[in-house]
């Protein structure tokens, strides 16, 4: 089924935003969505990470350039989905460094304290901010003001 541009968007936004998130490092969904403007929204980021194309598909953003496994729940921890889901996303934080402990029922969970990734807004808007008050700064500085 065809998307609207409305959720096109949306999805490409929740994919560029979650590639910005360092390695070795976790946030939640719902930081994603706050993120984005859209705190009302985790539920759809997962929604998103849940129909992450592959990377064998054409599309600017797969499973091999969007760190799908560095977004966690908001307790720290990983939320189940399908035969051994959890424990590949487990796997892939690992090889990232990520220390992922093993509660006594299987659950999967990672310390926010050491790895969590929070930050006010993208670095990616910062940068866009930086480079905005640089140009400022330069053309006042040509004028001699």
């Amino acid at each position: 089924m065809p998307r609207s541009d409305e959720a096109a968007a949306w999805f490409s936004a929740v994919y560029s935003a979650v590639r910005e998130i360092p390695p070795g490092r976790v946030t939640s969904y719902g930081h994603i969505a706050y993120l984005l403007g859209k705190p009302q929204c985790p539920r759809q980021v997962g929604v998103c990470l849940k129909h992450l194309p592959s990377a064998s598909d054409d599309n600017p953003y797969h499973d091999d350039n969007v760190p799908w496994q560095r977004v966690i729940n908001s307790k720290g921890g990983i939320s189940p989905r399908g035969p051994s889901g959890a424990s590949r996303q487990a796997d892939a934080l690992r090889q990232e460094g990520v220390q992922v402990q093993q509660g006594s029922l299987g659950e999967f969970f990672i310390d926010f304290a050491t790895y969590g990734w929070f930050p006010d807004t993208l670095p990616s808007d910062d940068a866009e901010f930086s480079g905005s008050d640089a140009n400022a700064s330069a053309e006042t500085e040509a004028d001699g003001v």
